[in-house]
This record gives C-alpha cells, structure tokens and sequence, in this order.
C-alpha cells in the first residue's frame, strides 16, 4: 500500500471524516478511489450463452479498487447493486478466471435467473457500471502444490470455479494430467464451449469430456467413473454443480478423502416468526420486531443511519447495541452482549433489541 493509501485508510483521518467517512468523500471525487471499501467498473459485459427461451449466461469482467486484494482459483465474491435507486442488493458469484493479485482485473460468470434481480441487472448493464464488491472469499481452492493428476467434475454454472482452476493450471504451464467432466443441458447450453473445444483440440494432458443428456446420462456411477479415471477414488477431486450432481458425485467417492465439493452458503433468512420489538433510543422510536437486519428495519422507520458496503465488509454502519440478542445473517453466529458495537447490516435482532441510532 502506498503512503497516500496508508494516510486515507489512517484511523485518525476516518474519524476527522466521520460520520460518512474517507470512502464517502473519495467516492464523490472519483468511484475508482478508495481508502477501505472494494468496489469495481464493468469494462465488459460477454454474452457466452444465449438460447431462446432460457435466461443468457454472460462473462462480467470488472476492473476493482487498488484495495481488492486478489483471489485464488475457486474462491467467489459478493457483487452489490443498487436498481432504479432502491436498496442495495448484494449477491454471490464464483470468479471465472484464473488467479489474481492486488487490483487485478477478473471476471465473473453468471446466469440471468428469471427470479434474480442482482444478475438480471448485471448481464444487462452497460459498461462503465460501478458495484459494490467484496474480498475473495472461499476454501474451494487448489493446493499450492497441484498433484500430478486432478480432477474436475461440474455441473451448469458450476462450471465456473473449476474453470477458474483450470484457467490458472494453464497459465502455470501444469505440467501434470487433468480430466474434467461437464454436464450441461444441452450443447448450445454449454457454457464456454469455444474454449473448451479448443482446450480439447490442443491436449496439454487435458482430458475433456462434455455430457449432456443426448448422450446418454452415465448418472456419475463408480463404474462409470472407474472406466474414465481408474482408481478415481484416490484422484484429487473437485466438484461443483446442482444438489443432484453433488449427491450423485458424494455416494461415488463413498469415505474418500480426495473429494472436495463447493456449496454456497446462503444467508441466514427471517422466517417470519420474528417476536419482541426494536428500540432506537437516540431517535426515541420504536417499532415491531421485523426479523429484517436491524439497518432494513431503521430506514422502514424513516431513520438514515450510516451504511457503506450493505455487506457486512466496510464497518461503515457500526453502531452500539445497547441490549438484546442478534445474529449474523452471514455467519449464523448469535451475540447477547450489552453496550455492544455490531454491524447493522448484517444484523437481526431476536426479540427486543435496543440499539444506539
């Protein structure tokens, strides 16, 4: 980090910024800069999939902050957006090309989920868009010492992970033996093809095999699997795709410990049984315990608290919880403490809550 990075991103400069901080000031000047928070301008939207009648899969390449620290092969991030000037939504795609360092450009590859907002708006837009982003995330990674043999099993977009690997394999010049297996809906659903195909063509001691139902559905079976990769169940392998692939891929391998599959965790939701009521006691009001993050519940209040990433990174919307129990929608994790400082975005009281705002 550079001196003038070190001096922005200095405690005592945010608190001569507070309450907005650094990040608010630097956004106004230029989007590209800043001192603590991650955010990224698309400088491409690639449609790499686009049947009539099926949402389109598109390649979103985004060029972050000098702040993002890079990523390792597998690993995923959290992309927010704000539409038509709501609320910002923040959601989790898998980064598809190959490792990266310190303020790298990286992609992410995403399909348009009729139900999706984040990634209807995202395959959509225009070049030049900012989104608010977060660290690389993940333990689905290759070691620092590739075996000589791995292999890759995915499934429709969870193709994504392991291409990122395979990506990164190529650019290493691996020297070992690498099978990877994709199902896909059918051929002009297969996501990256062009690539592939060309993969395939060149050899390199890669071993493609593109399935999808027309051929015939090996349904992954051992013997299946046994007639492709002998002795797969001691093969280094990494798996990605829908539940049934992943069921399908774990009865295979049995106890073996040379399986490791990718599951995205997915937030911690209200179930709607929220009880009790929350206090904001330096505005005086106080409302029905929704089961929102405490942020969500003081702007349907008709607060403004102070809020940066929505995500629970930049520490912007800290504030001190003066009683009551909350949980961490991203981690699950449950804190009573009183006199207690908690991120309010990723905050969600349970029962009567009490916080300083």
């Amino acid at each position: 980090m550079s001196i003038v990075q070190n001096l922005l991103a200095s405690r005592a400069l945010e608190a001569l910024a507070s309450p907005h901080g650094v990040d608010r000031y630097l956004e106004l000047v230029n989007p590209m800069w800043a001192a603590r928070e991650v955010r990224a301008r698309i400088v491409d939207v690639h449609r790499e999939v686009d049947v009539a009648g099926h949402p389109p899969v598109a390649t979103i390449t985004l060029q972050p902050t000098s702040t993002w620290q890079g990523h390792r092969a597998g690993q995923h991030v959290q992309l927010g957006v704000e539409i038509d000037g709501a609320r910002r939504t923040t959601r989790v795609f898998t980064v598809s090309s190959p490792d990266s360092r310190q303020g790298d450009r990286f992609t992410v590859t995403m399909r348009a989920n009729p139900d999706g907002l984040v990634s209807r708006h995202l395959v959509e837009a225009e070049v030049g868009t900012m989104v608010h982003l977060s660290q690389a995330q993940g333990e689905f990674t290759l070691p620092d010492q590739v075996p000589d043999h791995v292999l890759f099993i995915s499934g429709g977009s969870g193709i994504t992970p392991v291409m990122s690997m395979l990506r990164s394999l190529q650019r290493r010049t691996h020297r070992g033996r690498v099978t990877f297996v994709h199902y896909a809906q059918s051929p002009e659903h297969q996501i990256f093809a062009d690539e592939l195909a060309e993969i395939a063509r060149s050899g390199y001691g890669i071993d493609v095999h593109l399935l999808h139902p027309e051929l015939g559905d090996p349904a992954l079976s051992p013997p299946w699997l046994e007639r492709l990769v002998p002795g797969y169940r001691d093969v280094p392998t990494w798996a990605c795709g829908p539940a049934p692939l992943i069921d399908a891929v774990q009865k295979a391998y049995a106890d073996s410990d040379a399986l490791q599959v990718e599951y995205f965790k997915a937030p911690v939701v209200s179930t709607g049984a929220a009880e009790g009521d929350v206090t904001f006691t330096r505005a005086g009001s106080t409302a029905a315990n929704t089961g929102a993050t405490l942020l969500e519940q003081a702007e349907a209040a008709g607060l403004k608290p102070e809020f940066g990433c929505r995500m629970g990174i930049c520490f912007s919307c800290t504030a001190t919880k003066k009683e009551g129990t909350v949980t961490n929608v991203l981690t699950g994790e449950t804190s009573s403490l009183p006199d207690e400082d908690i991120r309010i975005c990723v905050s969600s009281p349970q029962g009567d809550c009490a916080v300083d705002l």
